[in-house]
C-alpha cells in the first residue's frame, strides 16, 4: 500500500494537485457558513426525565422555564409614574414579537411579581419564553435583542437567559477562534522554521493544516444537515487539525529529508519514507482516531460533536500527510532545504553527532542509572498536582461562563445578587398521563410543600406551603396548571440549580408518591443537571472499557506485548488526573487568573470537560507512544538490548516528539485567550497534559519502568506470542521491501537501503 502511494506522489502527482485544490475548494465552499449554522446547545441528555418533562410542558401545556430575560433598570424606582408606564410598554412589545410564547412580568403583576422586583426597587425583570427548541430560540433572541434592550424609555434594558448566553456565547467563540488562529499561526511558522532551518520545508505542513482543518469543518457543517452539531467542536478541529497535521507532516518530512542525506533517490527516499514514518503514522491516527470516537457512547450532542470533529481531522490529516505532502516532496525532490533561513546563524560547518552524544540519549541513560529514585520523584510530584482533584465539584455551564463584559452574564449576575427569589430555582412537575382529581392534586401538593427547601407549591387547586394551603386557586389557574389528560404543578425552591443539594432536592421530590394512575416527572434546572450527571456518569466506564481495549488491542498488536500496553494505559492514567488537579486548582478555585485572563469562579468545573479531555489527551498521548515505541521496539529486534533500545529509541524520537508537542500546545494556549471558561479550560488543560506527557512521561517515566521491567516489557503469553506473530505488526522489512532492496541494488541504491533498515521506523 505504501509503495503504491510513493508511485502515486512520484508519477501522478499533477493529478493529486488539482484533486487536492479542487477538493479544498469545495471543502471551503462547504465549511463556510459553518460557524453561523452550527449549535450552541447540547448540553441535556434528550432521553432524560427532565427533557421530557420539559418536552410535555412545552407541548401540551404550552409553557415552561423563561429562556429570554430582561433586566429593567429604572433612574429612580420602578415604581414610579414613568418607570411603570416605559415597563409595561416594553412588555407589551416583547409580547407582541413573533416567536415569543410567554411573558411575566414585574409591571402585568400576577403571583410572582414580587420576585420579579430587585431589593432596591431600582430594578425589575420581565421574563419571556422563547418557541422552538434551542436553535430556533437563539435565532429569535437575535432578532428580539436589538429591539428590546438599550434605552427604553426612562428604563436601561439588558438581555440575557438561556436563549441569549447560547448566541451571545457562539459570536464570542467566532471570534475568540480567529483571534486564537492570529496568535497561533505566526508562532507556529517561525517554530516550523527553527525546527526544520528551512523555510520551504517548514512551508509544507501548513499546507496540510489547512487541508486538514477546512475539511474537517466541511465534514461538520455537512452532518449538520442531520444531527445537531455543537458550534464548540469548531475549536477542536482547528486546535486538533493544525496540530496533527505538523505532527504528521514533521514524521514524515524529517525522515524524507533523513533519507536524501543518505544519498537516497526522490523515488527511493520516498518509499523508505512512507514505508516506515507513514505507516506509523497511520497506526497513530488509528489509536486517535479510536480514543476520540468514544465521546460516540455520550447522550449529549455537545461530547458527540467534538467526536464528529476528531474523526473528521485524523481521517484529513492521515489523509493529507500520505497524499499531499508525499506529492509535495515528489515535486521539490532535493529542494526541500531551500531558503535556509537559519544558515546565516551558523557559524562553520555543522558537525555531525553520535547518537551517544544527544541531549536525550544522556537523559534515557541518566534515568536508567537510578529509576526507582527518578519514579518516586515524579510520582510524588504527580501526587501533589493531583490532589486538588480529590475536592472537585462539578456542574454545567451557564451564563458564568461568558465574559464579564457581556450582557448575558451581567443580566445573570443581577439576577442572582439583586433579587430575593433568582430564577432558575424553580421545579415544575408534571402528570402528563392522566388529570387527577382535585382531592388528588390537593393531596398531592400538600405532600409535595412539606418537602425541604421546597417553599411553595403552586397547582390548579390553589397555592401550598408547610403542609397547608396559603392562597385559593387564582383565576385562571384551572386552565394553566390542567387539561383533559394531565396536570402540572410549580415548586418555588430556594436551592441553587447546579448544586448538591439542588440534586438531593430533585430525588425527594421524585420519591414523593404522585396520585395513583399517574406517573410524575419532574423538570428545571436542577432536574437537568442531576439528569446530565447521571447520563454521563453512566456512559462513561463504557467510553473507559471501549479506549482502554481498544488501545491495548492495538498497542498489542504494535509490540507483541501484554506489559507495554499496560504501562502505556497507566502513564496516560497519570499525566491525566494530575492535569484534572491543575484544573481544579485553577478553574475550581480561580487562581493563576493572571496566566489564564480574567473568569468568573463558580465553585465548580464544567463536567463534560474532563469527559472530553480523557478522549483528547488519551488519544493524543497514544500518538506519542506509538512513536516511541516504534523506535524502541525496532531497536530491540535487532539488537536484543533493553537498555540500549530505550536509549537510541528516545534519541531518535525525543527531539521530534517534544517539536511535535510544542506545535501542538501551541494552538491550545492559544484557546486560553478566549473568553469562555470551559475553551479556556480545554485549551489549557490539553496544552499542559501534551507538554506533561512529551516531557515528564516519555523523557522520565518511560525509561525509568522500562529500565526496571527489562525484558520483561516484552513479554506476551504463548497463545499471544503466536497470534501476534500471525496478525501483529511487524517492524522488520516485509518481503516486497526485500523484492524492492534487490531492486534498489541493481539501480545502485543498495547502500540507502541497506542503512535505512537500521532505522525501519521512525
Amino acid at each position: 500500500m505504501f509503495a503504491r502511494l510513493a508511485s502515486l506522489a512520484m508519477r501522478r502527482r499533477r493529478l493529486v494537485f488539482v484533486v487536492a485544490v479542487l477538493g479544498f475548494a469545495i471543502a471551503a465552499a462547504i465549511a463556510a457558513p459553518a460557524m453561523k449554522v452550527l449549535s450552541a446547545g447540547g448540553f441535556e441528555d434528550p432521553k432524560a426525565e427532565s427533557s421530557i418533562a420539559k418536552e410535555v410542558l412545552r407541548e401540551r401545556f404550552d409553557t415552561g422555564e423563561p429562556n429570554f430575560i430582561l433586566v429593567a433598570r429604572a433612574p429612580g424606582q420602578v415604581d414610579s409614574g414613568e418607570a411603570e408606564a416605559a415597563g409595561r410598554d416594553l412588555t407589551r412589545k416583547l409580547t407582541d414579537q413573533d416567536g415569543v410564547a410567554e411573558v411575566s412580568s414585574y409591571w402585568t403583576g400576577g403571583p410572582a411579581a414580587d420576585g420579579l422586583r430587585s431589593e432596591d426597587g431600582r430594578s425589575a425583570l420581565i421574563l419571556a419564553r422563547l418557541s422552538g427548541d434551542d436553535d430556533e430560540a437563539l435565532k429569535t433572541a437575535k432578532r428580539l435583542a436589538p429591539r428590546v434592550t438599550g434605552e427604553q424609555g426612562v428604563l436601561s434594558v439588558k438581555s440575557g437567559g438561556r436563549a441569549e448566553f447560547n448566541r451571545q456565547g457562539s459570536e464570542r467563540i467566532t471570534t475568540d477562534l480567529a483571534r486564537a488562529e492570529g496568535i497561533a499561526v505566526p508562532i507556529t511558522i517561525l517554530l516550523l522554521v527553527l525546527v526544520f532551518g528551512s523555510g520551504m520545508a517548514a512551508l509544507m505542513p501548513l499546507a496540510v493544516a489547512g487541508f486538514s482543518v477546512i475539511g474537517s469543518l466541511a465534514v461538520l457543517r455537512l452532518l449538520n444537515e442531520v444531527t445537531d452539531v455543537s458550534i464548540f467542536a469548531a475549536n477542536l478541529s482547528t486546535a486538533l487539525g493544525l496540530g496533527l497535521a505538523i505532527d504528521y507532516s514533521l514524521f514524515i518530512i524529517s525522515r524524507y529529508r533523513e533519507e536524501l542525506k543518505k544519498g537516497a533517490e526522490t523515488a527511493t527516499a520516498l518509499r523508505t519514507t512512507l514505508r516506515t514514518a507513514g505507516r506509523t503514522v497511520v497506526f497513530s491516527a488509528v489509536t486517535v482516531l479510536l480514543s476520540l470516537a468514544a465521546l460516540l457512547v455520550f447522550p449529549l450532542y455537545f461530547l458527540r460533536s467534538f467526536a464528529y470533529a476528531g474523526i473528521g481531522v485524523v481521517l484529513f490529516a492521515t489523509l493529507g500527510a500520505l497524499v499531499l505532502l508525499p506529492a509535495l516532496l515528489a515535486a521539490l525532490g532535493g529542494r526541500i532545504d531551500k531558503f535556509d533561513l537559519m544558515a546565516k546563524l551558523r557559524r562553520g560547518p555543522k558537525k555531525e553527532k553520535r547518537p551517544e552524544d544527544g541531549f536525550w540519549h544522556r537523559l534515557a541513560t541518566g534515568v536508567m542509572r537510578r529509576p526507582l529514585p527518578v519514579l518516586t520523584v515524579v510520582l510524588v510530584v504527580l501526587a501533589i498536582v493531583v490532589m486538588p482533584f480529590t475536592k472537585a465539584s462539578f456542574g454545567l455551564p451557564d451564563d458564568r461562563a461568558l465574559p464579564k463584559d457581556l450582557a448575558a452574564a451581567q443580566v445573570g449576575d443581577a439576577v442572582r445578587t439583586e433579587f430575593s427569589t433568582p430564577t432558575g430555582r424553580d421545579l415544575k412537575v408534571v402528570l402528563p398521563d392522566a388529570r387527577p382529581s382535585d382531592s388528588e392534586l390537593t393531596d398531592y401538593a400538600t405532600v409535595l410543600s412539606e418537602v425541604s427547601d421546597v417553599e411553595r407549591v403552586d397547582t390548579a387547586t390553589g397555592s401550598f406551603q408547610d403542609g397547608k394551603q396559603i392562597a385559593p386557586p387564582v383565576s385562571g389557574s384551572e386552565k394553566m396548571f390542567t387539561e383533559a389528560d394531565g396536570a402540572w404543578l410549580a415548586l418555588t425552591t430556594d436551592v441553587e440549580g447546579y448544586s448538591e443539594a439542588g440534586k438531593d432536592l430533585v430525588g425527594k421530590v421524585r420519591d414523593a408518591q404522585p396520585p395513583a394512575g399517574t406517573a410524575a416527572l419532574v423538570a428545571g434546572t436542577a432536574a437537568t443537571y442531576a439528569d446530565t450527571l447521571d447520563s454521563l456518569w453512566s456512559a462513561l466506564p463504557w467510553a473507559v472499557l471501549i479506549i482502554a481495549l481498544l488501545t491495548f488491542t492495538l498497542l498489542f498488536l504494535f509490540t507483541g506485548s501484554v506489559i507495554m500496553p499496560l504501562k502505556a494505559i497507566v502513564l496516560n492514567l497519570l499525566s491525566l488526573t494530575a492535569t484534572y488537579g491543575a484544573m481544579v486548582y485553577v478553574f475550581q478555585d480561580g487562581n493563576l487568573q493572571w496566566l489564564t485572563g480574567d473568569f468568573t469562579v463558580t465553585g465548580y468545573i464544567d463536567v463534560t470537560m474532563p469527559i472530553l479531555m480523557f478522549c483528547v489527551i488519551f488519544g493524543l498521548s497514544m500518538d506519542y507512544e506509538v512513536f516511541l515505541l516504534s523506535r524502541i521496539k525496532e531497536e530491540f529486534d535487532r539488537t536484543g538490548d533493553n537498555e540500549a533500545a530505550v536509549a537510541r529509541g528516545l534519541e531518535s524520537t525525543g527531539r521530534l516528539i517534544t517539536a511535535a508537542a510544542a506545535l501542538l500546545a501551541i494552538f491550545f494556549v492559544a484557546l486560553v485567550s478566549a473568553g469562555v471558561t470551559h475553551v479556556k479550560m480545554l485549551g489549557l488543560g490539553t496544552a499542559l497534559a501534551i507538554l506533561m506527557d512529551a516531557v515528564v512521561i516519555r523523557g522520565l517515566l518511560v525509561p525509568a519502568f522500562m529500565r526496571l521491567a527489562g525484558r520483561a516489557n516484552w513479554w506476551a503469553p504463548g497463545p499471544l506470542r503466536r497470534l501476534h506473530d500471525k496478525i501483529g505488526f511487524s517492524h522488520g522489512p516485509s518481503a516486497d521491501e526485500e523484492q524492492d532492496t534487490a531492486s534498489s541494488n541493481e539501480l545502485g541504491g543498495a547502500p540507502a537501503v541497506r542503512e535505512s533498515r537500521e532505522h525501519v521506523t521512525q
